[in-house]
């Protein structure tokens, strides 16, 4: 398997390699093993590996906007169901512009942004408690953040970048779940994935103020935003200011699992806006309820 650079913060994140039948190559992903333990879902964020694009999308792009050609990327999405155990036809994808908007999914969605046209625009997470959906969001430096609640049997899936996190994505899918199917966030489970780390991430000082604003103030950012390696500049944390407000919307810190691993530090596995300098594909994010649970012990 790729040897992966991670940051030594003590995420849990776990490598998976499958030799794909009747074509010899290896997809590698990867999992939380909180989300695994729960028996009820199946789950990967995708890896650079195991897919058929070429050249700077190479190999497992899944963005059917970045020049790939459609083909490509649909048996892209075929070999990740054949890990999952469902079919493009059962996946339904954000559309993703930077917000907080939140889609409930139903079985009238499946295969929408996938293998038929959304019906819907600027949606940047996705729930749903039925069966054998799976969600789908994109990154290649964003932060992913994932939501289980094994008591009502729903998931939910969302797209954080900065935008997102400054309108607290995470509170809004805690809340859009409490909601709809009565989630108590004491019962959730959350994971922060792979995503553009700290040391990676700089920022001018006008996004760094929005951030002073969210958390109350430069005293009280414990670390989210410190001063950057050049006058006027900063270095931004997502994973600690999703963490942060994930717990501030009732998650207990110990049911939130942090990456260790920063897409820009591996732009060679991972796809990186910034490690690649806008020449990426687009990873993915699957998430969805199992039509059989499995043993969890």
């Amino acid at each position: 398997m790729y040897r992966i650079i991670r940051t030594g913060e003590g995420g849990t994140v776990k490598q998976n390699c499958v030799t794909l039948e009747g074509t010899g190559q290896e997809l590698e992903y990867l999992t939380f093993p909180s989300f695994e333990k729960s028996g009820m879902v199946e789950h990967l964020v995708t890896t650079r590996l195991g897919g058929v694009s070429e050249g700077e999308l190479a190999t497992m792009n899944l963005s059917f906007t970045r020049g790939d050609r459609e083909e490509n990327v649909l048996e892209n999405y075929r070999r990740i169901g054949r890990v999952l155990g469902c079919r493009p036809a059962d996946m339904v994808a954000s559309h993703q512009t930077h917000t907080v908007n939140i889609r409930r999914v139903t079985a009238a969605d499946r295969g929408k942004g996938i293998v038929s046209p959304r019906d819907y625009e600027n949606v940047d997470g996705l729930m749903t408690d039925e069966l054998g959906i799976a969600l789908v969001t994109y990154y290649a430096d964003c932060v992913p953040l994932l939501f289980l609640d094994p008591v009502h049997h729903a998931i939910g899936l969302a797209h954080s970048g900065w935008k997102g996190t400054v309108g607290r994505m995470g509170e809004n899918m805690v809340a859009a779940m409490a909601e709809t199917y009565g989630s108590r966030p004491a019962d959730m489970v959350a994971a922060i994935g792979p995503s553009i780390c700290r040391e990676c991430y700089e920022v001018g000082e006008e996004v760094a103020e929005r951030f002073w604003q969210l958390f109350g103030g430069r005293e009280s950012c414990g670390g989210i935003v410190v001063q950057g390696k050049t006058e006027g500049k900063y270095q931004l944390d997502l994973w600690l200011a999703n963490r942060r407000i994930l717990e501030e919307a009732g998650i207990p810190g110990g049911s939130i699992s942090v990456t260790d691993i920063c897409t820009c530090h591996n732009s060679s596995y991972l796809f990186s806006h910034r490690g690649s300098k806008g020449h990426r594909g687009n990873l993915g994010v699957f998430l969805m309820l199992r039509t059989l649970l499995r043993n969890s012990s």
